[in-house]
């Protein structure tokens, strides 16, 4: 593992960490790239703990101590905290970057195999509310999570650290288009339950208490809930009763109590 000091923020060598903070730069860089970012320590040893393997690890030199372990064979650049600011585009806290080499996503059918509780985020954008969801989803007793081709990268920086490296601990993969992706979960024998405001809908009470077998929940994007293909490709559309005068909650907390209600 070769430990080498970098002074300036233009060396090629740092090419991974260049503007983390341009968010429409990295959805395509990143991915198209076959890498990810994880933050801190603690999150790259998630990462390394669930097979994952960095490209390279940069630090600054009072966290050194922290990450020379987890870099396995990775170069580790170690920069002063200016130098990393100039790099990054933000003051970074947390001690240690890394760039991760992206592993192959794994068929659906390979991770709802098996599982009892499965959580689908459908197109949702905020990085956030995919981390969140993700940790939900960790403490809660999902087995799995699908996400749409449309829907935020779980691997993206902030989901990682939202998560609290949970998206490294909870198998997921990302569905085909509907209607594709309804007859793969069907013939998984997956009971699909959209959560939404409708006509008709069931209240989560009384759909936990006939609760089928094998259920998978599909959760929408913020402000336009799920799409019309993804509720015609749902079994039972499952409503949160609400007080208050509040319509709806935001889509992780949604999740979480849904997911609570099916533990």
């Amino acid at each position: 593992m070769p430990v080498i000091r970098i002074d300036d923020p233009a060396d090629p060598r740092l090419a991974d960490y260049r503007d983390l903070t341009d968010v429409a730069l990295r959805r395509v860089l990143e991915p198209a790239g076959g890498l990810y970012i994880a933050e801190s320590a603690k999150v790259i040893a998630r990462a390394v703990g669930a097979g994952h393997r960095p490209r390279s690890v940069l630090v600054q030199p009072k966290w050194l101590g922290e990450v020379e372990l987890l870099a396995g064979e990775a170069p580790v650049y170690v920069v002063t905290d200016a130098v990393a600011e100039q790099l990054t585009g933000y003051a970074v806290h947390r001690g240690a970057l890394a760039a991760m080499h992206r592993p192959d996503l794994p068929s659906v059918a390979d991770v709802v195999g098996g599982a009892r509780t499965v959580l689908i985020l459908e197109d949702i954008v905020d990085h956030t509310n995919v981390g969140a969801a993700f940790r939900a989803a960790a403490g809660l007793g999902a087995d799995a999570v699908l996400v749409t081709p449309r829907c935020a990268d779980p691997l993206y920086r902030r989901s990682v650290r939202v998560s609290m490296g949970t998206v490294f601990q909870v198998p997921w993969t990302r569905l085909p288009e509907w209607p594709e992706a309804r007859g793969i979960l069907h013939d998984a024998g997956l009971h699909l339950a959209a959560l939404a405001l409708a006509d008709g809908a069931v209240p989560l009470d009384e759909f936990v208490a006939a609760r089928p077998e094998r259920v998978a929940l599909l959760m929408g994007a913020e402000g336009d809930g799920l799409s019309r293909r993804a509720l015609e490709a749902a079994d039972t559309v499952v409503t949160i009763p609400m007080a208050g005068g509040v319509d709806s909650l935001n889509v992780a907390a949604a999740a979480a109590v849904a997911l609570w209600a099916l533990r």
